[in-house]
């Protein structure tokens, strides 16, 4: 039997969320134990991975796959957007894209696809770079 009881978050788990929410930037893992460990707040590594995960899962952190394949957590605002990210100091910024939903839509229906999904990151150079 399974329990629809939601898990009491851990002191562990609100520490990676406080960390989060304190960050403008997609960061991997690595760097959020860092900030974890430096600070008031020691995490485990593997507790902020699993952390991530689970926040991932459940639609409350963005992730961001760099060219080299790491993953990167970032927490975003809530509803669909898509990311500009600086390839030289890693800024990001939301934005919406009605015409790229408008055209996923169609290219999808055209193909005889259905239950749509999907992301998109758009590389460049920032204006402070």
């Amino acid at each position: 039997m399974t329990s629809t009881t939601p898990q009491r978050r851990t002191r562990q788990q609100a520490a990676v969320a406080d960390a989060l929410s304190r960050l403008d930037d997609f960061r991997s893992a690595q760097q959020i134990h860092s900030m974890l460990r430096d600070g008031e707040s020691p995490v485990g590594l593997a507790t902020v991975y699993r952390t991530l995960q689970s926040m991932a899962d459940a639609g409350a952190v963005d992730t961001l796959r760099t060219d080299d394949g790491e993953l990167r957590y970032r927490q975003c605002s809530t509803g669909h957007h898509h990311h500009l990210v600086c390839r030289s100091c890693g800024r990001t910024v939301e934005v919406s894209a009605p015409e790229v939903e408008r055209w996923a839509a169609r290219a999808a229906e055209s193909n005889g696809f259905r239950d749509l999904r999907h992301d998109l990151e758009v590389y460049g150079t920032c204006s402070d770079c």
